[in-house]
């Protein structure tokens, strides 16, 4: 079933922040690769780069070390499928549509990997896609407009089988790997970068799925992580959530399931080894660069569609404005071009990426792409950047305690984020870095609400953002957006839902 309705109320407005590239003059000695590498639900915090010292990343730690750091890299909306649009469109869900995980993208939003293929480039996908809607499973995406300007194609739409993933490649039929999954997608980026002909540039993004949730990792990497002997961060509090080992996974040879029950010490490991086991494949990748002679000219990005509290501050998983689950992972690496060992405070997020990478490509940034173009930052020429970062949740979700939509903003030295009608959490992160207290109702910090308070209105007024994008329906539990149809707004679906009673 394919449901269809216009969204008309999304008007397309635009940021002077993404004005016209001036860098095409970069693109002078042959327009370079681009390679964008994004775990999912992976925090910033979890790598050795980010100052933590427990979890082994080696190889993301290196590529950071051969290229620049951007300390504060934020998800726009820190959540799966909105994250995604604004990476590729370079847009706010507001403006592109998607609001709510399991949505369609619609087919003529203008992606990043349209603009690069229709310049030359070889474009290509590899892992979850997340953001054709409709039901999950299967997962088959066929070649054309919904491919959104991908060409090379090995993906599915949605699932957790981290042990046995399955993905679709140009026919509806299904290839099962009996591999974890961030091996078995970089099996497909391997040959898509031996196949990739010498005389034209490529655009690849590889979406390997954990170390998102059910937790858990083959057992050479579960071994590497005593969970005992773990030191949570401050905030943490043991048994945020009681859930007993998920099912699924394979029960025999070297991947037996290896996932935990959550709330304890015992998911923090498990989620360090998936990550551990997810740079083991990033060093494999640029090994493949080296070998095939596409490293000093390839731009790799690496970061996350969001975070993962993991029971700090007791809370779960993402869609919140605090650190763990908003701050992911921002390394740019490009060894022709970007000066080694750069670590920038800059705020760098989602929005703003399409546009970098498009300039680092030496091409024209759209005018109504919203974010900021940091070519220059990477380039080593300036810090400077936005002033602040605007943060954004359209529907509640309650698994992960998102009772109501939020939005917020994130500056050099404060986190502020708060319902329409109320504050919600105020944190100054630069006395306070581990956001331990919340300012959001002392009455020695109404000044400093209502100045950060009026700098959210007038973001989410340059940006076209408004309270009235939001739903206050639980459309996101229960797989309603996925279940019987495909949907492109969430108005959409209530109609459907309406007409449909009891489904």
């Amino acid at each position: 079933m394919r449901l269809v309705l216009l969204l008309s109320s999304f008007g397309i407005l635009h940021s002077s922040l993404a004005a016209a590239s001036s860098s095409e003059a970069l693109a002078k000695d042959g327009s370079p690769n681009i390679l964008l590498i994004l775990p999912d639900q992976m925090r910033a915090s979890a790598m050795g780069c980010d100052g933590n010292a427990e979890v082994k990343t080696p190889n993301i730690d290196r590529m950071a070390a051969e290229g620049i750091l951007f300390k504060r890299t934020y998800a726009n909306v820190p959540v799966c499928c909105p994250a995604r649009s604004i990476l590729m469109t370079g847009t706010y869900p507001h403006v592109n549509g998607m609001v709510a995980n399991d949505l369609r993208l619609r087919e003529e939003r203008v992606t990043i990997a349209e603009m690069l293929r229709d310049v030359g480039y070889r474009t290509g996908f590899i892992g979850k896609w997340h953001l054709d809607g409709g039901p999950r499973d299967p997962g088959f995406v066929p070649p054309g407009p919904r491919r959104q300007g991908f060409e090379f194609w090995a993906a599915y739409e949605c699932h957790h089988k981290h042990f046995e993933p399955d993905y679709f490649r140009d026919t509806p039929e299904r290839i099962v790997v009996n591999k974890f999954e961030p091996e078995a997608s970089c099996d497909f980026a391997v040959e898509f970068l031996k196949s990739q002909p010498k005389d034209k540039p490529f655009f690849l993004t590889v979406q390997m799925g954990p170390p998102h949730d059910p937790y858990g990792a083959p057992d050479n990497y579960m071994k590497l992580y005593d969970a005992e002997k773990l030191t949570p961060n401050a905030s943490w509090q043991a048994g945020s959530e009681g859930r007993p080992t998920p099912k699924g996974g394979l029960r025999r040879g070297p991947l037996a399931n290896r996932f935990v029950p959550v709330g304890g010490k015992e998911e923090i490991a498990a989620y360090y080894a998936a990550i551990t086991a997810i740079d083991d494949q990033v060093g494999r990748l640029l090994a493949t660069l080296k070998e095939t002679g596409a490293d000093e000219n390839t731009i790799i990005l690496f970061t996350s569609d969001h975070g993962d509290m993991l029971g700090d501050h007791g809370m779960r998983r993402k869609r919140k404005p605090h650190d763990e689950s908003a701050r992911v992972p921002g390394i740019l690496r490009w060894p022709a071009r970007v000066p080694k060992g750069q670590v920038v405070d800059t705020l760098f997020s989602h929005i703003d990426m399409a546009p970098t990478l498009l300039a680092l490509a030496g091409q024209t940034v759209p005018k109504d792409m919203q974010g900021a173009d940091l070519s220059r930052v990477a380039l080593g020429e300036t810090t400077d950047g936005p002033e602040a970062v605007l943060l954004q949740i359209f529907v509640p979700f309650t698994p992960d305690g998102i009772t109501t939509p939020w939005r917020g903003i994130i500056t050099a030295d404060h986190t502020y984020a708060r319902y329409e009608n109320e504050p919600w959490v105020l944190f100054d992160d630069k006395a306070d870095p581990h956001q331990m207290k919340n300012l959001a109702t002392d009455p020695a910090a109404k000044d400093l609400r209502e100045k950060l308070g009026a700098q959210l209105a007038a973001l989410m007024k340059k940006n076209g953002d408004s309270w009235s994008f939001n739903s206050p329906e639980l459309v996101e539990e229960g797989g309603r957006l996925y279940k019987h149809g495909t949907f492109y707004t969430v108005q959409e679906y209530l109609d459907w839902a309406k007409a449909h009673p009891g489904k």
